[in-house]
């Protein structure tokens, strides 16, 4: 199997079945930009092995370092609000990450 076709099966495997799509947009102040990266670091293992979780990717620009994008994608809403219940969202999110950000935004789709 190609390369391509290796890709658009893991794609169609994490999006079959549908689910609850989640991006995300953040601005780090920009002392701080640096740090919610290393907390973001350390958050994204455990929020990909979230058993309701079929994709989580976090990304930071290139031209602006304070600014981290985040696509996510649930099974359902239930998964989504079992990941915000989680412990390591409260500790790493809530608790250390959002407190160092200017804007956070947040929308939801589904999947069609």
């Amino acid at each position: 199997m190609d390369e391509q076709a290796m890709n658009q099966q893991a794609i169609h495997q994490a999006v079959g079945g549908g689910g609850l799509l989640v991006v995300a947009q953040w601005e780090a102040k920009a002392e701080e930009a640096d740090r919610v990266a290393e907390i973001l670091r350390s958050f994204l293992p455990q929020a990909q092995s979230e058993p309701g979780v079929k994709l989580f990717l976090i990304s930071r620009a290139k031209d602006n370092p304070a600014q981290f994008l985040f696509y996510e994608l649930f099974r359902d809403e239930a998964a989504f609000k079992a990941h915000q219940d989680s412990a390591h969202f409260k500790t790493h999110i809530a608790g250390q990450a959002l407190p160092l950000l200017t804007r956070r935004e947040r929308t939801q789709y589904a999947l069609m």
